[in-house]
């Protein structure tokens, strides 16, 4: 069992100086033993919030499942579970999700891990074979529990509470403020921390609704991208055709861009959102899957292609900007007869006539790949040590390194990348040879 101060010190190793309000408020209702609901919008630190306390509640020594924690898709899985890692406990944890080997998660679970980060569908999968006994399971965290329910999951969830038979506490996350909790939670004496109302609309966010001819709609969205050239920018559309067919034209101009959708595999989704963090893609074209629940970065500029068929879709869109304090820009596009719904209240600018805009640079990152990672025993300090010894580069010309479980992935100058691909391109890692590459 950990204590207070053990919380302190890995506060200190995540170099944490303090938590936030919400976190702190959190903690406070956990520790008070009642199922909780905890409302505060995606990038708060959510996560942290229940972490922590529940970590102090594990306990050493027992081969059981204590904790589990349900979540509406893969990426928050991954995330959480890289969260939960960071903290060094020495606890187990298994993730669980769509598209992740299911003989990989038997054979994890068969060593019983103490935490379970999945999806409704994958923990429903591995209850029904028996390969862990849900009846020992005493912590139940329902992350981002409106998102699971607007994904349609609700009979797993059901199926999966129902099996939950020693549960003492519920922790329940959301991003948006509900009607109601369904029955079928089973919430008792619940807990409200709800961190929403301040955050609902940031005063940092600039707004612009912007009409123009549809012939013109493709020229106005590349003209706003070319403001912020080094971004980070998402552009949203409401369907995985239309985020391609905007990301190929957009190509076909010259602008580099990511694109993702649930519609990709997800070693495609991961790459993706690696190279928007590293920097090597400015520019992401998604659907409403990157609205909430990933981490990706503070970007500049949100910008809605496609009209958001709900408000909360809107809102969620915008809160990927001017987050934490820090300012940010939206702007809704609009063509012909596309009218701005009726929760914005912003003026309409008409756009007559388009700019010329420069078309930028690529980005002075490129990201290269190792076919190694956590599993093969691969970390960070390899990939640099490779990197400084035989590729010769120096810290500046090296950015974000991301290690995944059986691939890695590193952003390097541009201008060195190919020089240092070709002098690593033979070496080992750990005496062992993985494929090397450059992923554009």
């Amino acid at each position: 069992m950990k204590n207070s101060d053990s919380i302190k010190e890995t506060l200190k190793r995540l170099n944490i100086h303090e938590l936030n309000e919400m976190q702190i408020a959190t903690q406070k209702a956990i520790d008070a033993h009642k199922d909780v609901m905890v409302l505060s919008s995606t990038g708060s630190g959510k996560t942290l919030a229940f972490l922590l306390p529940l970590l102090n509640r594990l306990e050493k020594g027992l081969k059981k499942v204590q904790v589990l924690v349900i979540i509406p898709s893969r990426e928050l899985a991954l995330q959480i579970e890289q969260v939960f890692r960071s903290l060094q406990s020495g606890f187990k944890v298994t993730c669980i999700y769509g598209g992740h080997s299911t003989k990989t998660e038997s054979l994890s679970l068969s060593e019983t891990p103490s935490v379970i980060i999945g999806t409704p569908g994958k923990i429903s999968y591995h209850i029904k074979h028996e390969n862990f006994d849900p009846t020992e399971v005493e912590y139940l965290v329902l992350d981002e529990f409106d998102k699971s329910l607007e994904l349609g999951f609700q009979v797993e969830m059901e199926m999966i509470i129902e099996n939950l038979t020693s549960i003492k506490q519920k922790i329940l996350t959301s991003a948006t403020k509900m009607e109601e909790i369904p029955e079928f939670a089973q919430v008792n004496n619940l807990a409200m921390v709800n961190f929403l109302s301040d955050e609902q609309q940031s005063p940092e966010l600039a707004l612009k609704v912007l009409h123009t001819k549809s012939k013109d709609k493709l020229k106005l969205l590349m003209q706003v991208v070319s403001e912020h050239p080094e971004g980070p920018t998402l552009i949203f559309c409401n369907h995985r055709e239309a985020a391609e067919r905007v990301s190929d034209i957009l190509w076909d101009k010259g602008m580099s861009n990511g694109i993702y959708h649930g519609g990709m595999d997800q070693p495609d989704r991961e790459k993706a959102l690696v190279k928007f963090r590293n920097g090597t893609h400015a520019v992401l074209v998604t659907t409403d899957l990157a609205s909430r629940g990933l981490d990706i970065p503070d970007v500049q500029q949100v910008i809605h292609y496609q009209i958001p068929f709900t408000e909360e879709s809107f809102i969620h869109r915008n809160g990927r900007t001017a987050r934490m304090k820090a300012s940010g820009k939206a702007y809704l596009l609009l063509a012909d007869e596309e009218y701005a719904p009726a929760y914005v209240l912003e003026p309409i600018e008409e756009v007559t006539e388009i700019e010329d805009f420069k078309l930028f640079e690529p980005s002075k990152w490129a990201t290269i790949y190792f076919a190694a990672g956590k599993k093969d025993k691969v970390n960070k300090v390899d990939i640099v040590g490779l990197l400084y010894k035989k590729a010769n580069l120096n810290k500046d010309e090296i950015g974000l390194i991301e290690v995944f479980d059986h691939m890695s992935y590193v952003a390097v100058n541009r201008k060195r990348v190919n020089q240092a691909l070709s002098l690593i391109r033979n070496e080992k890692i750990k005496g062992k040879k993985y494929k090397i590459g450059v992923d554009e």
